[in-house]
């Protein structure tokens, strides 16, 4: 079912532009898409590198402005925003891979924390009437006091990435509060879909179990199976992204669908829809296992079902089918 307008009407409809980095993501390529079926001026901001990796939105690449810049380089961002003078920003640039922020915990502070302050002051100085969203995670929650977590819940982070995007969050009230910014946080709990990235776990299990089918592997290696995370489809999340910067006033909101399910059911489920039995083909793996877990995380997304009419529309099951039967057809 389509969800329902927010209360507080939408922003009249009028030519805008929105920029974006991390365009070349996962929520990058669909909030795009979602702002250009909107009519949307789209700026993407890519980092300069010796290689492009516009896999997800080389559909787009015909309607979007892409233009270089980097959460490390103030000079770039603010050159870009004072150019572009967008009226929405959408950060959804970070080091996004929680293990590898104990690997690389210097980096993913300077773009998962310090990139956040880059870019809140490019539009300080450069834009400073643009609404600004922040993409925060529910891993800032971490060691959660409180189950479900909702926007008051204090913050526990257990990751050098959750510690990261917590400084990313307090930052963004920082500025809208000394600098009247309209900049706001989106909690966003795990959104996953057929263009996440092979590193994270939902689609390390789909295209596991799409490798089994083919014949390409014969086991799939993981660490906790009784994790559990509120997953929901990234597609639903974006349009939740776009309804925070049309409110009459900025404010934070959490994201998620208010289920939680186990890595073992996300197992059970990939392998059952071809008919498979999960636990022939699953070894645990401790080198899978993070050096400080998070065990349960669960978003109360009321707020935002009530402030913005947002609720997502794909289920659970309805994902982790999605997914695998995208990667059973990439497999050919």
């Amino acid at each position: 079912m389509e969800a329902a307008k927010p209360k507080d009407a939408l922003r009249p409809e009028q030519p805008r532009t929105a920029l974006i980095t991390g365009v070349t993501g996962q929520d990058g390529s669909y909030l795009a898409e979602l702002l250009l079926e909107k009519g949307y001026t789209v700026v993407g901001v890519v980092r300069r590198t010796s290689h492009d990796s516009y896999e997800r939105i080389g559909h787009l690449l015909d309607r979007l402005q892409i233009v270089p810049a980097d959460l490390l380089d103030q000079h770039s961002l603010t050159a870009v925003v004072r150019d572009a003078q967008p009226q929405e920003v959408y950060n959804l640039a970070a080091q996004s891979f929680v293990p590898t922020s104990w690997t690389q915990p210097v980096l993913t502070g300077e773009f998962t924390a310090l990139g956040v302050t880059r870019l809140l002051e490019a539009v300080r100085l450069g834009c400073p009437s643009a609404r600004v969203y922040q993409a925060s995670s529910s891993e800032m929650f971490g060691k959660a006091v409180e189950t479900p977590q909702r926007e008051s819940t204090p913050f526990y982070p257990r990751s050098p990435y959750g510690v990261a995007k917590v400084y990313g969050h307090w930052i963004t009230v920082n500025y809208r509060e000394s600098y009247k910014l309209y900049a706001v946080s989106g909690i966003l709990f795990n959104h996953e879909s057929p263009r996440r990235g092979l590193e994270f776990v939902t689609r390390k299990v789909t295209y596991g179990v799409a490798r089994i089918v083919k014949g390409q592997a014969t086991e799939l290696r993981l660490g906790n199976l009784e994790a559990k995370r509120d997953w929901g489809f990234a597609g639903d999340y974006v349009e939740a992204m776009w309804r925070m910067l049309q409110q009459p006033e900025p404010r934070d909101y959490v994201i998620g669908t208010g289920v939680a399910h186990t890595v073992r059911q996300l197992c059970e489920l990939a392998f059952s829809h071809v008919g498979l039995d999960w636990q022939k083909y699953v070894k645990i793996d401790p080198c899978f296992v993070r050096p400080a877990e998070v065990d349960t995380l669960l978003a109360d997304p009321s707020r935002a079902r009530g402030e913005l009419g947002w609720t997502p529309r794909t289920t659970f099951e309805q994902l982790v089918r999605m997914m695998v039967d995208a990667d059973l057809e990439r497999l050919g």
